[in-house]
């Protein structure tokens, strides 16, 4: 597998790069702000908002850790990530 990475830590993982056939389940490496755990997750872990400004853009979970719900901002390469691997997206007005 060869990660492909963004800004603030976040992480993609997929098939070998290159291919453009057919491409596997795709994972994301993320951190929890509160235990500070270090975990994968899959695409129906995360959901993503795009908002009118970046301070109203971000992706959300629940770390798997200790449960925390967890938001972080997200600028135009993580969401070019997260929506490219199948996260659930919710453009809010």
């Amino acid at each position: 597998m060869s990660p492909m990475s963004g800004p603030r830590g976040v992480h993609a993982a997929a098939g070998p790069p290159g291919r453009s056939s057919t491409v596997g389940p795709v994972s994301f490496k993320a951190a929890c702000s509160d235990c500070r755990a270090r975990f994968e997750l899959d695409a129906t872990a995360l959901r993503l908002v795009i908002g009118g400004s970046r301070r109203t853009t971000f992706y959300s979970f629940t770390c798997p850790e200790c449960g925390a719900s967890v938001r972080k901002p997200a600028g135009e390469r993580i969401v070019e990530l997260l929506t490219g691997g199948g996260v659930s997206t919710l453009r809010s007005i």
